[in-house]
């Protein structure tokens, strides 16, 4: 199957949706699709055109065109994409993204009438996806709609209950280290946040949680790995709590260096406010035997077990977040015992295999709709 992917942004850019797609689209071409990326510039010196794992990819400056308004320049965009799209014709278009460059595809479809499968990564709410919003029309044009959790999938439903008929979700999948994990190390205790550095991810409330974990256990130290936007913020605020000296901020770690990052750590915390749709981070972390106290948000609860896994706590509540952390430092056997669970259950349940026969099953589901009501 020829198959164009089309998302916001692609690797170097770090995210979830990044990662994965970065594992999914080779898994695919060695599986005999033909894949061809589109996705938006996001710096200088990355080559317009080129091929990454099996995979072709091709860059467009998409948003600083919408940003400056240039509608010279967005109408050339829109020409050179309907082009390509005529160029490669697609089987299927996987679209990835209700984001900015959502506005080129809508108005290159003419270039392709392949059928559409919209894979959802980030919350919903009803006004965003509302009939006359870009991203209501995506929705509601394509031939499948795919979800990668439990949660999102209800929040779709929620804000466009017609989508049910032709909805579903998939989970992110990944394949355990090649290698058994290491013991969690005990002394010192390491705790570790990784992830982008900006406010949804609620990192200030770890380092407050950090300050608290600390009076009672100064050994302890925090790793917070990443770069965003919050970066200068929360260095400034471990230095006014006074924890400059245990607390590590790593700057950007690169995919493949994650494992081993993971395997310094005592225990994983993911502290994000926002919903998080999946929680590829606690999935990583259960992967290397570690368990994970995150925030009951969204799809984290889905990927961590309160109380087999990990811990689940409140959102924005650093208190909460200390006391559950501490439960973990102070009880290693319980600790070991959750991160080993986390490990077996995340084998089962976030095979990749099965998630990479999962999105062809999508695929062929969304051929067999678009020649049905052909």
């Amino acid at each position: 199957m020829r198959v164009l992917f089309w998302t916001d942004w692609y690797l170097p850019s770090i995210g979830g949706v990044e990662v994965f797609s970065a594992r999914l689209l080779p898994a695919l071409a060695k599986r005999g699709h033909t894949v061809s990326v589109v996705a938006g510039h996001h710096r200088r010196g990355l080559p317009d055109q080129a091929e990454v794992d099996g995979v072709d990819l091709r860059r467009f400056w998409f948003h600083p065109l919408l940003e400056s308004r240039d509608l010279e320049g967005i109408a050339h965009r829109v020409r050179q994409v309907s082009e390509l799209k005529r160029a490669l014709a697609p089987d299927l278009i996987h679209l990835n993204t209700l984001g900015p460059s959502l506005l080129f595809h809508l108005q290159s479809m003419r270039g392709s009438p392949a059928p559409v499968l919209l894979t959802i990564h980030s919350p919903l709410t009803r006004e965003a996806v509302s009939q006359d919003t870009m991203a209501g029309r995506a929705l509601r044009s394509a031939a499948w709609v795919n979800c990668n959790s439990r949660a999102l999938h209800a929040d779709l439903l929620r804000c466009v209950p017609e989508m049910a008929e032709r909805s579903s979700f998939v989970y992110y999948g990944m394949d355990p280290p090649a290698a058994r994990p290491a013991a969690r190390p005990r002394q010192p205790p390491r705790i570790l946040g990784f992830g982008r550095l900006v406010c949804d991810k609620g990192f200030d409330l770890l380092l407050r949680a950090h300050a608290v974990v600390a009076r009672r256990r100064p050994d302890a130290r925090l790793i917070l790995a990443g770069d965003g936007t919050a970066r200068p913020a929360l260095e400034h605020l471990a230095a006014s709590l006074g924890l400059s000296a245990s607390v590590e901020f790593t700057g950007m770690v690169a995919p493949q260096a994650i494992p081993a990052l993971i395997e310094r750590a005592s225990l994983v915390v993911v502290p994000s406010r926002w919903d998080e749709p999946f929680g590829l981070v606690a999935l990583e972390a259960a992967l290397m035997a570690r368990p994970v106290v995150a925030t009951r948000v969204g799809g984290l609860a889905e990927v961590v077990e309160h109380g087999t896994t990990g811990i689940l706590v409140e959102r924005d509540d650093p208190d909460v977040l200390a006391s559950a952390i501490l439960n973990l430092l102070e009880d290693p056997a319980t600790a070991d015992r959750l991160g080993l669970t986390a490990r077996r259950r995340a084998e089962i349940r976030f095979s990749w295999d099965e998630c990479v026969v999962a999105y062809e099953r999508l695929y062929e589901r969304c051929g067999r709709r678009e020649r049905s009501h052909g």
